[in-house]
């Protein structure tokens, strides 16, 4: 089975070297993986949240692509998108809105962040709040869910709105399904082993501390930016501890097992902090380079990046015009002269139906709803699909009598005379087929 990833990235400006050994290589390397199929997108929409700035946000677009491209994405392979060019997405956002609670979304980190700061400071709750950003998370979720991504790579502080996107699929598929899964769950995937590089002055590499490496400077100036990372006053010929070295933990991030080894073991001898400068700056230099020369070119040529995003715009529509329609049709907004079909999704919507599920734990497990989605019967967990599918099996051929074969399988529930109709509407439907 081919599983799908989908991976955001927000243009803001050209990234550092945090950002590409945390994020981008490892992003970039992982489209080469067996039986994984890749999208990638330019989260411009999102960008609009904390950006009003029309040119920047037409530059911080080009640089990102620039970028991604520059450091290996393959375009051929993996789906590269721009968020805008997928007119798709904001539409199945306005779906997943009008399923979805705003008690769900009051309780998104970044709305209750905001909330917060205002009441320190006296302010009403949702004073410069705007409406983007507490939707953020709905627009989140159709990103995912327009490509049924099942695994969604993110930070731990963006877990929660993959639960959340969750929670959307779910009350969709519920609301509107019919039995069917329509919309995907996706799966939010963590690295615990996601690289936190140092900056200039020794603190975590960021834009906030203004002490960042850009990731394309150019040559001479990443030589001059290396030269100037603090260091202890340690003198040559004195031995220097590894760790909590910002020069070494730079350096291991760009250096083969071997050649971290080496650096360590001239660290011990008594390097010094010069000539230690200067092997990282060849280190990383050797790995930037040829991507900061194929950077120069993208963004010496603008409309080849435009070609590439329309690209893969056409490619992604492939698949979010066909789910949106499916979407579409599902709530109602239908061609008005298919009357025949709504009468048969109402003759459908009438049955209980049995549905069968895998939870995250890996347990297979099936239930039966009522025509008003209601819980009628519960089954406890299965170690295959195959062995829930055969207590199903036992429970359309038997209606009210499996309640005593399967017994043992089924959560306690009471025989109400609503489960025992549908239980016998089962069988009918079953002898039907």
């Amino acid at each position: 089975m081919t599983t799908r990833f989908l991976t955001g990235i927000t243009p803001s400006g050209i990234p550092h070297l945090g950002n590409y050994a945390g994020a981008i290589r490892p992003s970039v390397r992982s489209q080469w993986g067996a039986d994984v199929d890749n999208f990638y997108f330019l989260a411009d929409l999102h960008s609009l949240i904390k950006s009003q700035n029309p040119a920047q946000t037409q530059q911080s677009t080009l640089e990102i692509a620039a970028t991604w491209i520059a450091c290996g994405l393959d375009t051929d392979k993996v789906t590269f998108y721009r968020q805008s060019d997928i007119p798709e997405i904001p539409q199945l956002s306005w779906l997943l809105t009008c399923v979805t609670g705003k008690g769900l979304l009051n309780r998104a980190h970044a709305y209750k962040a905001s909330v917060d700061k205002n009441r320190e400071a006296g302010l009403d709750d949702d004073a410069d709040v705007t409406a983007g950003l507490f939707m953020y998370p709905v627009l989140m979720a159709a990103d995912i869910m327009m490509f049924k991504a099942h695994k969604v790579p993110v930070g731990r502080d963006q877990v929660q709105h993959i639960e959340m996107a969750r929670d959307m699929a779910a009350s969709f598929n519920h609301i509107y399904g019919q039995g069917q899964e329509l919309l995907v769950l996706p799966e939010a995937v963590v690295d615990e082993q996601v690289a936190t590089l140092p900056g200039l002055d020794g603190r975590k590499m960021s834009k906030s501390y203004g002490n960042t490496i850009p990731l394309f400077t150019p040559r001479e100036q990443l030589r001059k930016l290396i030269m100037g990372i603090a260091t202890d006053s340690r003198t040559p010929g004195e031995p220097k501890d590894t760790e909590g070295s910002a020069i070494f933990q730079l350096y291991q991030a760009f250096a083969s097992t071997e050649e971290t080894a080496s650096m360590a073991k001239a660290f011990a001898d008594g390097i010094a902090w010069g000539d230690a400068k200067a092997q990282l700056f060849e280190r990383v230099d050797a790995e930037l380079s040829p991507m900061r020369s194929v950077f120069d070119e993208l963004m010496a040529d603008p409309g080849k990046i435009e070609a590439i995003l329309l690209q893969g715009a056409e490619k992604a529509r492939t698949v979010a015009t066909p789910l949106l329609a499916e979407m579409k049709k599902a709530v109602g907004l239908r061609d008005l002269r298919t009357q025949l079909e709504v009468k048969q999704a109402k003759e459908t919507a009438t049955a209980p139906q049995v549905k069968q599920y895998r939870e995250r734990d890996g347990q297979f497990y099936f239930k039966l709803v009522s025509a008003k989605g209601e819980l009628l019967l519960q089954s406890k967990a299965y170690a295959s699909g195959k062995d829930a599918g055969a207590a199903v099996k036992v429970l359309k051929s038997q209606g009210v009598q499996a309640l005593v074969a399967l017994a043992d399988q089924l959560e306690s529930t009471p025989s109400t005379p609503e489960l025992q109709q549908a239980l016998d509407a089962l069988v009918v439907a079953h002898a039907e087929d």
